[in-house]
């Protein structure tokens, strides 16, 4: 049998009892290890917080360490994590997933037909989506997540494949691009990456009303991803390209038309605001028009697509600025 550990950064949510549970009920070989990476910020983090979550894992109780991670982003705690495990495969679960009825089962069969030059095996992710209504905007960003490539929601890596490529980038903060990283890494350094048949299911967890905002952030890392993988980047990782370049030129619009407003240039002026208006409601559109088109769907919408565009432009410079040193992985490799 194929032995495995499974990795799980936390930063101990409501979601990560059920998540223990499905692991528990599922069918299979145990995992050699379960390794719990507690991430909350600060050396004096409530351990009792921890007490529900691990009184669901039965026998599997005697088989899990929790560790610290300090606060430092899941790449540095999914790295805290693969390094303290022994067995040959680490098997990375988020906290806010469940694993199928036969996932270990399925795990270790995806685990032992794959080749020696194997280096990760990834998990078939299935998003539940609202049947009476059409999803909302945060609703089928999650359901993105069942088709994208080499997600860490369940992700299974070779040790050897991962103490060759030095783990993750902890340079990457948030849950966002560190997992396409690590492995555009493993497949430069000569490992293939396949996709497996085990099923995991990831619950649309809620979310405030301007996560999509907050989510911009994200652009810094893409700098980033540019830095480290050249321009090309998102087609190596065959990930939307995103909008930053509308987002840009939206932003831009918007500062020209006050700008030329305040300098005395009225036409101009109108027409960049113009600009900035057409832009701006075409990229509302694109966003409320596939939706369930609710009162409070509409209003957040509108009032997102407005701070967006900014907000990605200045957290995209400052990745740029913050990362302009960073040197390509393949220099770093050679």
């Amino acid at each position: 049998m194929t032995g495995y550990a499974v990795v799980i950064p936390t930063l101990v949510r409501d979601t990560l009892a059920d998540c223990l549970a499905a692991l528990t009920a599922a069918h299979g070989p145990r995992p050699d290890e379960i390794v719990l990476v507690d991430d909350r910020p600060g050396p004096d983090a409530d351990t009792d917080a921890l007490e529900h979550p691990l009184s669901v894992l039965g026998d599997l109780r005697e088989r899990t360490v929790v560790l610290r991670g300090g606060g430092r982003g899941p790449a540095a705690a999914r790295n805290t994590g693969w390094r303290a495990v022994t067995a040959p495969w680490a098997v990375f679960l988020d906290d806010d997933v469940q694993v199928g009825p036969h996932w270990c089962d399925q795990l270790v069969q995806d685990l032992t037909e794959a080749p020696p030059d194997t280096g990760a095996v990834q998990g078939v992710i299935a998003v539940p989506l609202p049947g009476e209504r059409r999803p909302t905007d945060w609703e089928r960003g999650t359901a993105g997540l069942a088709t994208a490539h080499w997600i860490t929601a369940d992700m299974a890596y070779r040790t050897d494949a991962l103490a060759h490529v030095g783990g993750f980038d902890e340079r990457f903060p948030r849950a966002f691009r560190e997992d396409a990283d690590l492995a555009l890494r493993v497949l430069d350094a000569g490992w293939r990456v396949r996709r497996g048949r085990r099923t995991t299911r990831h619950p649309v967890r809620p979310a405030p009303r301007w996560i999509s905002l907050r989510q911009q952030r994200g652009n810094a890392d893409d700098a980033l991803m540019r830095r480290l993988h050249g321009r090309d980047w998102w087609r190596k990782a065959a990930a939307p390209r995103g909008r930053i370049r509308r987002h840009a030129a939206v932003t831009a619009a918007g500062l020209a038309a006050c700008g030329l407003a305040a300098t005395g240039h009225p036409r101009a002026a109108a027409a960049a605001a113009l600009g900035w208006a057409a832009g701006t409601a075409e990229f509302a559109w694109a966003r409320i028009a596939p939706g369930p088109r609710t009162r409070d769907e509409v209003t957040t919408m509108l009032a997102t697509s407005v701070l967006i565009p900014p907000a990605a432009v200045w957290h995209r410079l400052g990745g740029e600025w913050r990362h302009r040193s960073a040197p390509a992985w393949r220099e770093v490799a050679a």
